[in-house]
């Protein structure tokens, strides 16, 4: 064991963790920011709701899908020209976050959405009944209400880009991914594999512990 692991760099493991850490930070914050507004809109123009408008849930919802529908290895490629347009370089851990974005932000969009049609309408009832307007009854009652379904989405989109933060090394895009494929399987270096695996399955297990307590905190609440 000593010999297979005699040959690890593990300061380059390090930063490749941090790596991955900032890519998957990065990537949630702006997919939260971007995806819980469309989200909302979504529930907003949806059948039945605050805001009905077919046409326009129509072709928000058609762009959703269109970006989750698209396999992550092929949105890091077509998005190659934009993100060094946007950023100045497709490569490392700057030129991996907007294609992370691009597909985080739809999906926890769709969990928002899900989250949303959840609560119950009595509650969106009884403020409007109250003389609450649409601002009023979103901050003050949707969003309250769907907050526990809104961590578990921020969870599971969190754990999704860590999956994508890894697999965004096959263009370089730095982190574990990348160290994976540099060493592990151009190099044939299956310690650094094992090691970059096992890190990989550490981040998921402590996102969905941090996760799981958040809800249930919230829930109790």
């Amino acid at each position: 064991m000593e010999t297979l692991m005699g040959n690890v760099d593990w300061l380059e493991i390090g930063w490749a963790s941090w790596d991955t850490l900032v890519m998957v930070g990065m990537s949630l914050l702006f997919s939260v920011l971007i995806g819980l507004p469309i989200g909302v809109l979504l529930f907003l123009f949806g059948k039945r709701q605050l805001l009905e408008q077919p046409v326009a849930y129509a072709v928000l919802s058609f762009v959703v899908n269109v970006l989750r529908s698209v396999p992550f290895i092929i949105l890091l490629i077509v998005m190659i020209p934009f993100t060094v347009l946007l950023i100045g370089t497709s490569l490392g851990v700057a030129g991996a976050i907007p294609p992370l974005v691009a597909g985080g932000a739809p999906f926890f969009a769709r969990l928002v959405e899900t989250s949303l049609r959840e609560v119950d309408r009595g509650i969106i009832e009884a403020t409007q009944a109250m003389g609450a307007n649409v601002r009023q009854i979103i901050f003050g009652a949707l969003l309250p209400e769907a907050l526990p379904g809104i961590i578990a989405g921020i969870t599971v989109t969190a754990i999704t880009l860590v999956s994508y933060a890894a697999m965004s090394g096959v263009i370089g895009g730095g982190g574990l991914g990348d160290l994976a494929i540099r060493f592990g399987y151009q190099r044939f270096q299956t310690d650094v594999m094992v090691i970059t695996v096992a890190l990989l399955v550490i981040f998921v297990q402590v996102l969905q512990m941090v996760g799981d307590r958040l809800v249930l905190y919230f829930s109790r609440k």
